[in-house]
């Protein structure tokens, strides 16, 4: 066997059993040994930004890493824009970049780059196997990292690792890193601050957004009065029979409204809330300045058992009482009119949401109503775009739908974040994947047009309308879709809307609408 064969074995026999990949001539090595290995499933992306969007998609589904394989550093600088989404979703996520044979790096051929410095910014661990007898050390502990940071690791493969020969051995899974206990004073002074009575709200984040821990926000909630809001995760758990959770505004002077009376804020996953952007006058954190902020846990403790020992020391059981939503879809009414926007979009799909959906968001301006109906539909799943680079919708989708193929994805998706990464519909033809894309068709960067006024432009000219409207030619969904694959029906009305929502559903496979809206 050779140093591809041990790095295939030391990731099948660690549950990595998914590749996303995008390879190059550095990595032919590593390509021949996952065909020898038919327990590993191979997804070609036709950009690096779609290979590690899918793979943040899979792991926040399946609670497991899948492996990323990039092409030197050029390849790998191509996916970063993803990787960087994943960090901060915490998402597990094990990136595979060749580089060239360590002999070759001194004559600085062209693909020649510092990988090490192109990864650091974007992942909790960067590691380097020389020789192939390193090959198995390097990549247990990659793994290691990713789960005990939960955030993605980079393990560069030169090639002559990789084609180098060496015994082969025997195997076993590592032992998954233990979680952080939280420390009791910590604990104690949560409750001992909750019980004061004054204005509380619990911050919640990462797998606190899950179900069994949202339980235990519950039961705290119901016996203290303290509100819940959540801040950045990679995954909501909503729907029926779910604890309700307030997401926390994006826009900034909503957001400071919201949180105004807030005078005790006990923080699970990341800390208080901040503004995505700064903007003249107006200030970076969310919170009043006396508000008293506590951190419960960090992401480096199991964040479901520290809610579950705050609840413990109000002296809440399992048996105290918790609020939770109920199930109201059929209360929901297709809009009168046949004007198709945001909200008609998002009225329609919430009504037709299937239960256990998975749901994909990068509507940025054109989300409409959905989060507002979402505790009313059934119980779904919800990713989000955590690190504000666009152009992770299409590939967190497919990913996600890798993972959970007995589900339905539907893609919330703006047009010009989609362009970023359309060549993921080509990955779902391909695959087969059960995906249904909306894209919102408003020929603009909408979202940008909206932070002209946050930082006082109130009007603009042909130059900066050049640079935020998408038209002259306006682009055709439709078209894109079918060339790689994708069948697609174009909406100019919320009746047309409603029979390509309805049928797209109901089909096996990816589906594409696109919605033009105004």
């Amino acid at each position: 066997m050779n140093g591809a064969d041990m790095l295939c074995d030391v990731l099948l026999a660690n549950g990595v059993d998914v590749c996303f990949a995008n390879p190059g001539t550095s990595e032919m090595h590593f390509v021949a040994a996952l065909d020898r290995r038919p327990d590993m499933r191979c997804v070609l992306g036709l950009s690096e930004a779609i290979v590690t969007g899918a793979a943040d998609g899979y792991a926040r589904m399946a609670d497991k890493p899948a492996a990323t394989l990039l092409h030197c550093g050029p390849g790998l600088a191509n996916g970063l824009s993803n990787i960087h989404n994943a960090k901060r979703a915490r998402t597990p996520m094990l990136n595979i970049v060749g580089d060239h044979a360590t002999g070759h790096l001194k004559y600085d051929a062209p693909l020649t780059s510092d990988i090490e410095r192109l990864a650091q910014p974007m992942s909790h661990w960067v590691g380097r196997a020389v020789h192939p007898c390193e090959i198995r050390n390097r990549t247990e502990a990659a793994l290691n990292a990713t789960y005990l940071t939960r955030g993605p690791s980079t393990l560069i493969l030169p090639a002559d690792a990789a084609w180098s020969e060496l015994k082969r051995e025997p195997l076993s899974p590592i032992a998954l890193p233990v979680s952080q206990a939280v420390s009791s004073d910590t604990i104690a002074a949560c409750a001992r601050a909750l019980r004061s009575g004054v204005k509380a709200a619990i911050f919640l984040s990462g797998r606190a957004m899950r179900q069994d821990a949202l339980i235990a926000a519950g039961r705290i909630s119901a016996a203290t009065g303290a509100l819940i809001f959540s801040t950045t995760s990679g995954r909501y758990q909503r729907g029926a029979g779910r604890v309700p959770v307030t997401s926390v505004p994006y826009k900034i002077d909503l957001a400071l409204d919201a949180l105004k009376e807030i005078q005790l804020a006990i923080c699970v996953g990341s800390g208080e809330p901040v503004g995505f952007f700064g903007y003249p006058g107006k200030p970076g954190l969310m919170l009043p300045e006396s508000c008293e902020k506590i951190q419960l846990a960090g992401y480096e403790h199991d964040l479901q058992q520290a809610l579950e020992m705050l609840a413990g020391a109000l002296g809440l059981g399992e048996s105290a009482p918790y609020l939770v939503n109920t199930l109201r879809q059929d209360e929901i009414a297709d809009p009168a009119s046949d004007t198709l926007t945001g909200d008609a979009i998002s009225i329609m799909v919430a009504r037709r949401l299937p239960e256990q959906a998975i749901l994909v968001d990068e509507a940025v301006t054109s989300i409409g109503q959905m989060h507002i109906l979402a505790n009313m539909l059934p119980p779904h799943d919800t990713l989000p775009n955590t690190g504000g680079s666009i152009g992770i919708g299409i590939p967190l989708s497919t990913g996600a739908a890798i993972a959970c193929p007995s589900r339905k994805v539907l893609t919330l998706q703006a047009d010009g974040s989609g362009m970023y990464t359309v060549q993921g519909l080509w990955t779902q033809a391909r695959e087969k994947l059960n995906v249904l894309t909306i894209v919102f068709a408003n020929s603009a960067y909408r979202i940008l047009q909206g932070e002209m006024t946050n930082v006082g432009v109130t009007a603009y000219g042909r130059n900066a309308s050049r640079m935020l409207d998408l038209d002259q030619p306006r682009l055709d969904w439709c078209s894109l879709a079918r060339g790689m694959g994708v069948e697609a029906g174009r909406a100019n009305t919320a009746v047309e809307f409603r029979r390509l929502l309805e049928a797209g559903i109901a089909r096996n496979g990816p589906f594409l609408i696109e919605a033009i809206i105004e």
